[in-house]
């Protein structure tokens, strides 16, 4: 009978087992349909394909640590994107400040634990790593992955393959304090504890292994959390014996179970306070716990809840300065650790300066730590040779003092001595900042978007301000703050004086209004139209802008220099440069020359007597280029003489010049690939931004050009590119607008028409089947490299082109810009319900079979007991009539 009990409870136990594992795995995969996900970079090409991910949650904790790590992976140059998995409820997601702070992948919150209610953030992570893999497009491009931890500072790139990184063979940093790897832990957890590697914070791996890998360490991070019998500290090593490291062993069990051996460093990580290796140099800072330098300290877990990236200004304590700490410590060793503490924390406060500035915020009184700061965020050189140098003007300073000499000597020797310091501590490219000016409306919204995007992946430094003109009544009803950083200005397209409507003149008055209120250091500016794409970095250094000389490409139709025009409206009428489009203009310049855009571009407006095209160029002598001529005339003025540079620029239609692979793509202008044609001003009055899976015609498959014209070919390939950017661009805007949710909502019904009515197709007919989100993966990877995905690159983000993979004619109107015919569906969440409700039922049945078959053989028990029961009494019934019958015949036969 206990035999039977305990099956009974071993089978109960296992049932509720599968069920809790099955809704973990539904939770986790299921969330890409109920979040929407972040920015997703382009794919790299090889030999790079290098990925950088890191896991953080919904707050301000994690937000400053954000900032430093992504600074300090900006100024280290480590390869490749990086992506934060951003884990959040809902709840979090609508107040949540920080979704700009990093490129981003929204994750559903594991904090509490979906079916057992168990708080433990750190779960977050595999848990993170794991949606990454399965919902990211990015996952589909990458051979080598880097995993770091929020509070971390790189301090020089992290290249897997220099760092001896194989397949099967990890790299990581050692956290000896793993104990469990030796003890009863990994014998419980692992079948392979002789596997069991005691390593953490830094992971580098090939992309394959970390594929096999995640699964396990979600589980094994699971098992081991609910294994609280061996959270004792003597067992897993965790200083407060509460199952905290629980993540980290997960990871260890995860890689023994499918066979990673890890080489393990102590050199690539250090956590500021430790004593480095003597002659290495640790490539990563970690400051997961406290430290100090003299009386100053430093313990993350004082910021919890600290408002530093959204309070302006503020920064973290001040460290001692590279002197102060030279002077506390003699041993070589031991300053260098010092030096690295100090290191530490002003990254984080050099990304929070960076930060701030980028939101506007205004400058911050001066300081000479201040000082101090902006001079290392400009310098190349580190704490060491800042010391170096620092000694070596100290000593051309006083050498200077004693000397007599003439007056000339002395000054010719210490500007020589200036310049040396300069070119040691200033080894540093200008600082830019990239504007571009619009208006409240969704024509400037689709455009917005496919800039910004193309930003984020060309490289190009510094940051990006949107200039955004609107009205008062404008601004109540506009959707799209958070389509970029932005500037508001008050609109001028109608003149406040003159009444005149001209929507151009915003430009130039929307970059005075950003010079008057805007605290900034940058040196040099690059003004863009936002009907542009940025393919590659477009800096000063690169196309030789300096201050007097700014740099921008030809606009030859501007004839109004050669002739009455600039005569009429400049004084230097030779100095007028036939330019515009992208300027790359030093700040001072730049400064002086707004007013005097501003004033001529409405001098020219108003000049209606010239507006004739044989005048101005205009090809519809209305007047509308006069902003550009204001532009040209207003440099004139100040004697500002371009460099003219055509390869910069190229309107998508033209065919470039032969080796030029031009920075950026203007598509002004109207152009084509075949009978395939592109036009801005087609979609003016289209809402592409808020409404769900809007995107533009899909151009020509690159493989179908046919052209041996190598020109003709470039020529069609960066057309197509350009239309794909911005198509990309707004894919992964609706994405990360929540687009799939409602994808999810709607029912799928065939798009062709036959006889005038809608059909199903058995490819719609599989999506609503439940193979839903393989095909929105697959589309995804179509975008990026179609020949890996399997699936025609036709298809875009869940609409498709005139033919599908299956050769089904489809409806081309939903390319067009018209409102798309709405599309009807289940949510995921009755997904979830009925998901569950099969699950509990399963659950069910298995007790309900368990207790059955014990309730029969109970039963068949108690009737076999009552048959030997009634077999017993019948014997003894018998025995007694036998003796009745012989007592009744001795008695009947007894002598009288």
């Amino acid at each position: 009978m206990a035999f039977v009990q305990y099956n009974i409870s071993y089978a109960i136990l296992r049932a509720w087992q599968l069920v809790v594992t099955l809704m973990v795995i539904c939770h986790v995969c299921a969330g890409a349909r109920d979040f929407p996900e972040g920015h997703i970079t382009t794919p790299q090409l090889k030999p790079w394909r290098l990925h950088t991910l890191f896991s953080v949650e919904c707050n301000n904790y994690f937000d400053w640590q954000t900032v430093g790590l992504m600074h300090s992976y900006k100024k280290s140059g480590q390869p490749g994107p990086i992506t934060r998995l951003l884990s959040c409820t809902k709840e979090q997601l609508q107040d949540y400040k920080g979704m700009d702070l990093a490129p981003t992948h929204v994750v559903p919150s594991m904090s509490r634990h979906p079916v057992t209610g168990d708080w433990y953030p750190a779960i977050n992570k595999p848990a993170g790593v794991v949606h990454w893999l399965n919902h990211s497009a990015e996952a589909q491009n990458v051979d080598w992955v880097v995993i770091l931890d929020a509070d971390m500072i790189i301090r020089s790139p992290i290249i897997p393959w220099e760092l001896g990184v194989e397949k099967g063979r990890p790299v990581s940093a050692s956290y000896g304090y793993l104990i469990g790897c030796d003890n009863e832990l990994a014998k419980l957890h692992t079948k392979h504890p002789e596997y069991c590697d005691k390593v953490g914070g830094l992971l580098a791996m090939q992309f394959d292994d970390l594929w096999a890998l995640a699964p396990f360490w979600l589980s094994k991070t699971e098992e081991v959390r609910e294994d609280r019998a061996h959270w004792a500290t003597n067992i897993t090593g965790d200083i407060y014996g509460q199952g905290w490291i629980s993540e980290m062993y997960g990871y260890s069990f995860g890689a023994a179970e499918v066979g990673l051996r890890h080489k393990i460093s102590d050199d690539l990580m250090i956590y500021p306070g430790y004593i480095p290796t003597p002659g290495f140099e640790p490539i990563l800072l970690h400051y997961g716990l406290p430290f100090h330098v003299g009386n100053w300290s430093f313990d993350k877990a004082n910021y919890h809840t600290d408002n530093i990236v959204y309070d302006c200004n503020r920064l973290f304590a001040a460290p001692p300065f590279p002197k102060e700490v030279q002077m506390m410590e003699q041993d070589e060793n031991k300053f260098r650790a010092l030096l690295l503490s100090i290191e530490c924390i002003n990254t984080v406060n050099e990304g929070l300066i960076l930060h701030h500035e980028k939101h506007g915020c205004l400058e911050p009184p001066k300081s000479e730590y201040l000082e101090f700061l902006k001079t290392m965020l400009n310098s190349s050189v580190g704490y060491s040779e800042f010391l170096t140098q620092s000694r070596t003007n100290d000593l051309a300073t006083e050498k200077l003092e004693g000397l007599v000499l003439d007056k000339d000597a002395a000054a010719d020797n210490l500007l020589k001595d200036k310049e040396e310091q300069q070119s040691i501590i200033q080894k540093s490219w200008p600082k830019i900042h990239t504007l571009f000016s619009v208006e409240c409306s969704s024509y400037f919204d689709w455009q917005t978007v496919g800039l910004v995007h193309s930003f984020e992946l060309s490289g190009q430094p510094g940051y990006i301000t949107r200039l955004l003109s609107c009205t008062e009544e404008d601004l109540k009803n506009y959707k799209g703050m958070d389509l970029a950083p932005t500037h508001l200005v008050p609109s001028m397209s109608t003149h406040p004086l003159t009444g005149d409507r001209y929507p151009a003149i915003n430009k130039p008055a929307a970059v005075l209004h950003w010079l008057n209120h805007v605290v900034t250091e940058v040196d040099f500016l690059i003004v863009m139209d936002a009907d542009m794409i940025l393919r590659g970095p477009v800096t000063p250094w690169d196309f030789g802008a300096e201050r007097g000389h700014p740099v921008s490409v030809p606009y030859n139709y501007l004839i109004g220099c050669d002739n009455e025009l600039a005569r009429i409206h400049t004084r230097n009428p030779e100095a007028c440069d036939k330019v515009g489009g992208i300027i790359i203009i030093h700040i001072e310049d730049l400064r002086a020359l707004a007013p005097l855009w501003l004033h001529k571009t409405e001098q020219v407006r108003a000049d209606k007597a010239h507006w004739a095209t044989n005048i101005s160029g205009d090809q519809y002598g209305k007047g509308w280029i006069s902003e550009m001529y204001g532009y040209a005339f207003g440099a004139a003025e100040l004697n500002l003489r371009h460099q003219i540079r055509d390869d910069i620029m190229l309107y998508p239609g033209y065919i470039p010049f032969e080796g030029v692979e031009p920075p950026v793509l203007h598509y002004g202008l109207e152009f084509g690939v075949g009978n395939w044609k592109f036009n801005k001003a087609h979609w003016t009055r289209e809402d592409m931004t808020n409404i769900c899976w809007r995107m533009f015609p899909e151009p020509p498959d690159p493989s179908s050009l046919a052209t041996s014209d190598r020109g003709e070919l470039r020529r069609d390939q960066i057309s197509i590119e350009c239309i794909t950017i911005l198509n990309k661009a707004l894919y992964l805007h609706h994405k990360k607008r929540g687009c799939l949710d409602e994808l999810d909502q709607e029912v799928k019904e065939d798009v062709t028409e036959s006889g005038g009515k809608l059909q199903n197709t058995p490819l719609l007919r599989e999506v609503t089947d439940g193979r839903q989100a393989e095909l929105e993966q697959n589309e995804i990877k179509s975008l990026i490299n179609p020949s890996r995905s399997g699936i025609s690159a036709e298809k875009i983000g869940g609409k498709f082109s005139d033919k599908n993979s299956s050769g089904i004619q489809v409806n081309k109107s939903m390319f067009e810009p018209k409102h798309s015919r709405p599309i009807v569906g289940i949510s995921p969440r009755y997904w979830m319900v009925a998901l569950w409700t099969i699950l509990v039922v399963f659950f069910l049945v298995v007790i309900s079979t368990t207790y059955s078959r014990h309730h029969s053989t109970v039963q068949k028990q108690k009737l076999q007991q009552l048959k030997l029961r009634k077999q017993h009494a019948a014997n003894l019934n018998g025995e007694s009539s036998n003796s009745r019958h012989m007592n009744d015949y001795i008695v009947s036969h007894a002598r009288p």
